[in-house]
């Protein structure tokens, strides 16, 4: 797999890149930012008004809702990934670097989803340039946008 996306090295430059691609697409979104040991999520076990990492650092995560169609959500976690939800599609662990060209291909018409009969199953794939492609089991029944994109 390769990794050509350009390097996003802060929580705040990858909500920067998703801001630029909702103007370009003409897309609305709210952002909320939670900034601080005891405010993220994966920082539980943080002590109540530990703000700072053991290393010193603040962390920052931020959850980002894109207005649709599709409904997006993005959550951008301190540890260089992300978690994006399309349509009810969870897809974990992406690279924050790769989440604007996840979303290019979102919003640009390139994700689709892909049956198969047997034995039965729909997916929700989205090609990214280079060899790179995310794909997650649809586990429901499939939303105007998503049966849109049936292959």
């Amino acid at each position: 797999m390769r990794n050509d996306h350009p390097h996003l090295p802060t929580t705040e430059s990858a909500v920067t890149a998703v801001r630029a691609l909702a103007a370009e697409y003409r897309l609305g979104l709210t952002v909320t930012d939670d900034i601080g040991a005891d405010r993220t999520s994966r920082r539980t076990a943080a002590g109540v008004f530990t703000v700072l990492d053991t290393d010193g650092s603040l962390p920052h995560e931020a959850f980002v809702e894109l207005d649709g169609p599709p409904a997006v959500t993005v959550q951008l976690f301190p540890e260089d990934d992300a978690a994006i939800t399309v349509e009810g599609v969870a897809f974990a662990d992406v690279p924050r670097d790769a989440v604007p060209a996840f979303l290019r291909s979102v919003y640009g018409g390139l994700a689709h989803v892909r049956t198969r009969f047997f034995p039965p199953g729909q997916w929700l794939v989205v090609p990214l340039p280079g060899d790179e492609t995310y794909q997650e089991r649809i586990g429901g029944g499939l939303s105007p946008w998503l049966a849109r994109g049936v292959r």
